[in-house]
C-alpha cells in the first residue's frame, strides 16, 4: 500500500517517501526494473501537482476592490474621492474620446454665415475681446473658419453657425458686465440670416448654433433672478446654444437645446506658465484661491456674492497657514494655479468659473464648491477622476477633506489630471486641434444630426 509520512518542514513544498507492496524475492529485481522507476516518478509527479495547484488556487484568489472609496470621517461633507485607475490604464482612457477616430464627427458639415462686420469684427479692435473669459464666442468661430468640418455650401450642411460677439460687447473691464441690448442684436442677426437664405425658416431654427458666455447663458443678464424671471428670448428656444452656463436641475435659463462648454483661457498662457513651472514641479501652495471674497454685502442688491461661500472660506481659513487666499489681482496669476495642490473653484454670480478650466490646465487639482453644476464634455473629461467635490454648506470642512486627500490618493489624481488629453480638451486652439475644446463641441453637435434639416436625408443613410 501507498505509505505516506507528514511532509517535513521545509520553506516550501512538501516531501512524500512511498513504499510498495512487494515479494522479498522480486524486491531488487523490481527495483531496478524500467517500468517501477517510471511508476514511481510518476505518482510522485501527480501527487505534487495536486498539491502545488492548490496551493496556487487558494493563495491567488482575487481580492475585491472598491472603484469608489468615500472619505468616511467626512460624509457629512458629500466630497466623494473616486480612485481611478492611473493615466496609463485603458479603463481610464476609456474616459476620453480617441480624437484620432474619423467616424467620430460622423461626416457633419456646418456652415459659418458671413454676417456683417457690427454682429462681430468690429469687436476685435479691443484687443481683450479675444482673451477675456468670455471669449469662447470668438475662439470657436474662428477654429471653424478652418475647421474641416466647415462648409461653404450650405445645402450640404448640417448646421449653421451664427457668429455673434454679445459678450466681447458688453463686458466692461470692471467686472460688471451690462449685457442689457444682448437681445436685441441677437435678434436682429436672425432677421439678417432669415431674409439671405431660407434655411432658418427650413428648421425653424432648430439647426442654427449660437454662443452665450455669459454668466447665465442665453438668458442674457448678469443677476439670477432677473435672468430667470426674463428667461431664453423666444427667437432662440428652438435653436442650439453653446454655453458656460448649466446646472442638473430645472432652470430657465437652460430651457432650450444647449451644450456646456467651458471659459475661455488663453493656450497661449498656459503653455508659457508651464515652460516656467512644469506640471510635475514643486508645489508648495496647499490650498488656492485668489479673487472676490466679501466680508460684507458691497453690491447695490445687498446680497453676498457666491451665496456666502467665498465669504465663508475667508472668515474660516484666512488666517490658516495651509490656506493661500487673496482677494486682489495679480498678473502672475497663473504662476500661483501652477505652485498649488489643490485649487478653490467657488460659485461666484453663477456656479462656473475660468479657475476651473486654469487648474486643470496648469495641474493643480480643482475643488468645486458649486452646488449642482454641470461640467463641460463630461464624455472626454472624467471630472470624478480629477476633481474633489464639496457641498456649499459644508465649507467649514474644507480643511479636514483636503488633509484627508493629500494623505490617501492625491497622488493618483494628480496623474490622472496632468493626462495631456484632459489639458487639450477644455483649451480652444486656433487652429482648432483634434480633441479641443472646439473639437469637442463638434462632438457634442454630431449627437444631435436629429435636428438638421437635412434631417430625412439623414435617416435615409
Amino acid at each position: 500500500m501507498l505509505e505516506t509520512k507528514k511532509p517535513l518542514i521545509r520553506s516550501s513544498g512538501f516531501y512524500v517517501r512511498m513504499r510498495l507492496p512487494h515479494n522479498a524475492r522480486n524486491n531488487r529485481n523490481l527495483q531496478k526494473s524500467f517500468c517501477y522507476r517510471c511508476f514511481k516518478w510518476i505518482l510522485w509527479f501527480s501527487i505534487s501537482f495536486y498539491f502545488f495547484s492548490s496551493f496556487l488556487i487558494t493563495s491567488n484568489k482575487p481580492t475585491p476592490s472598491l472603484s469608489k472609496t468615500t472619505i468616511s470621517h467626512f460624509r457629512e461633507a458629500r466630497a466623494l474621492i473616486e480612485e481611478q485607475p492611473l493615466d496609463s490604464s485603458a479603463a481610464f482612457r476609456h474616459h476620453l474620446k480617441n480624437p484620432g477616430d474619423s467616424n467620430i464627427l460622423k461626416g457633419m458639415k456646418v456652415y459659418v454665415y458671413d454676417l456683417p462686420s457690427k454682429y462681430n469684427r468690429d469687436w476685435l479692435s479691443n484687443e481683450r475681446c479675444s482673451s477675456h473669459l468670455f471669449a469662447a464666442e470668438v475662439a470657436i468661430h474662428g477654429a471653424l473658419m478652418s475647421s474641416e468640418a466647415r462648409t461653404l455650401d450650405p445645402w450640404e450642411a448640417d448646421f449653421f453657425f451664427v457668429p455673434v460677439y454679445v459678450s466681447c460687447n458688453f463686458s466692461k473691464v470692471n467686472g460688471f458686465p451690462a449685457i442689457g441690448h444682448a437681445r436685441s442684436l441677437m435678434a436682429s442677426a436672425v432677421r439678417h440670416i432669415s431674409s439671405q437664405l431660407p434655411f432658418w425658416n427650413h428648421s425653424r431654427g432648430s439647426d442654427h448654433v449660437f454662443v452665450a458666455t455669459h454668466d447665465f447663458g442665453s438668458c442674457f443678464h448678469t443677476m439670477e433672478d432677473m435672468a430667470m424671471a426674463d428667461g431664453v428670448p423666444e427667437f432662440l428656444r428652438n435653436s442650439i446654444i453653446l454655453q458656460t452656463f448649466g446646472v442638473k436641475h430645472k432652470h430657465p435659463c437652460q430651457d432650450v437645446e444647449n451644450v456646456v462648454i467651458p471659459p475661455y483661457v488663453s493656450p497661449e498662457s498656459v503653455r508659457a506658465t508651464l515652460e516656467k513651472s512644469p506640471l510635475d514641479g514643486r508645489r508648495d501652495i496647499f490650498a488656492f484661491f485668489r479673487g472676490k471674497m466679501e466680508v460684507h454685502p458691497k453690491n447695490v442688491s445687498g446680497r453676498f456674492y457666491s451665496k456666502r461661500v467665498r465669504t465663508m472660506i475667508w472668515r474660516r481659513y484666512g488666517n490658516d497657514r495651509r490656506f493661500y487666499l487673496k482677494r486682489h489681482r495679480f498678473a502672475g496669476y497663473q504662476s500661483e494655479i501652477a505652485r498649488s495642490k489643490f485649487c478653490l473653484c467657488p460659485t461666484g454670480w453663477a456656479p462656473w468659473s475660468p479657475r476651473l478650466v486654469e487648474s486643470v490646465a496648469l495641474g493643480c487639482v480643482p475643488v468645486i464648491i458649486a452646488d449642482g453644476i454641470r461640467l463641460p464634455f463630461p464624455s472626454a473629461v472624467p471630472w470624478a477622476a480629477i476633481s474633489l467635490t464639496v457641498a456649499e454648506k459644508d465649507v467649514d470642512q474644507l480643511g479636514k477633506i483636503l488633509e484627508h486627500v493629500a494623505a490617501t490618493n492625491l497622488t493618483s489624481i494628480q496623474r490622472n489630471l496632468w493626462d495631456p488629453e484632459v489639458r487639450k480638451s477644455l483649451l480652444f486652439y486656433d487652429p482648432m486641434l483634434e480633441g479641443d475644446a472646439t473639437w469637442q463641441v463638434l462632438v457634442a453637435l454630431s449627437g444631435k444630426l436629429d435636428r438638421s434639416h437635412k434631417k430625412p436625408r439623414v435617416s435615409i443613410q
